[in-house]
């Protein structure tokens, strides 16, 4: 398969698997405390990941390699994913989607820092998708405790700084670097959950379990796999521009599954979404 097809499959396993995350994180957070079922999710999908590539004769981490990934495993995954699914006890899907959709500005800027500003269609594209959230959002939950929305700011900015530094890391090579920044990331998690308080005292109801298995297994497995893989063959404004259409993804699981409508505003918010992303991928195609 060519190099572009796989870009293509990773960016629309994004779209589907971590567009609807959202939306699983706040159901398994019915049945686990927050870090906790961070940590079962990157577990999980880690594990699984990790099998079948060693099954596959995949080259095994070197101890540097895993100091590497412990790192990124921090910045990914406690700061990332533990910070965000921590927002969402107080803060709706669509407000956190949102946060999440700032990934990009944080990613243009770490990247700058690094010698690599983008383009300008690069920051038009940005800007257009950015603007569009907002559009979405106008008649939205706009409302957010403090802690709430420092821990979303957080999510943001560390899930940025660290996709911009895996890029410049020893981390082991290929998709292997996914698994073990996974495995890494929910290890830290456990500890940091058990000091904040955070206990399990039964088996969680069904409907938490699903939601778990659902970003264990796509969510993590697959969908971060893709991540790592568009990180390292693409500018980093395009393989973080997923974010600006989660929102719009968590619309249409609004209209789906809740009954909700969808107004003109919203419509136009959706569009021009769209054309921020097709501004990014014609910027890449120039280059």
């Amino acid at each position: 398969m060519k190099k572009h097809h796989l870009a293509l499959l990773s960016f629309l396993s994004l779209l589907v698997f971590w567009g609807s995350g959202f939306l699983a994180i706040r159901i398994g957070l019915e049945g686990f405390p927050p870090f906790f079922f961070m940590a079962s999710r990157f577990l999980i999908g880690g594990s699984l990941l990790f099998a079948v590539l060693a099954a596959r004769g995949y080259r095994l981490p070197r101890p540097r390699e895993w100091g590497f990934a412990f790192l990124e495993g921090l910045l990914l995954m406690v700061g990332g994913g533990g910070a965000l699914a921590y927002a969402q006890r107080s803060i709706g899907s669509g407000l956190a989607a949102v946060g999440i959709a700032t990934v990009p500005i944080w990613t243009a800027l770490f990247s700058g820092l690094f010698g690599q500003w983008p383009s300008r269609m690069e920051w038009a594209g940005i800007g257009i998708g950015f603007a569009g959230v907002l559009l979405l959002n106008l008649k939205g939950e706009l409302r957010a405790d403090p802690t709430g929305a420092l821990l979303l700011f957080t999510s943001a900015v560390t899930w940025a700084f660290g996709s911009i530094l895996s890029r410049r890391l020893p981390l082991p090579r290929g998709l292997m670097a996914a698994a073990s920044e996974m495995l890494a990331g929910g290890l830290a998690l456990i500890p940091l959950g058990y000091f904040l308080g955070e206990r399990l005292t039964g088996l969680p109801p069904l409907r938490p379990l699903l939601g778990l298995l659902y970003i264990a297994i796509p969510g993590s497995a697959i969908a971060f796999g893709a991540y790592t893989y568009l990180l390292q063959n693409v500018r980093p404004a395009l393989a973080t521009s997923y974010t600006y259409i989660n929102p719009a993804i968590a619309l249409g699981l609004g209209v789906l599954l809740a009954g909700e409508r969808i107004t003109r505003t919203e419509i136009a918010a959706v569009g021009a979404i769209l054309c921020g992303i097709a501004v990014i991928v014609l910027s890449r195609k120039q280059r």
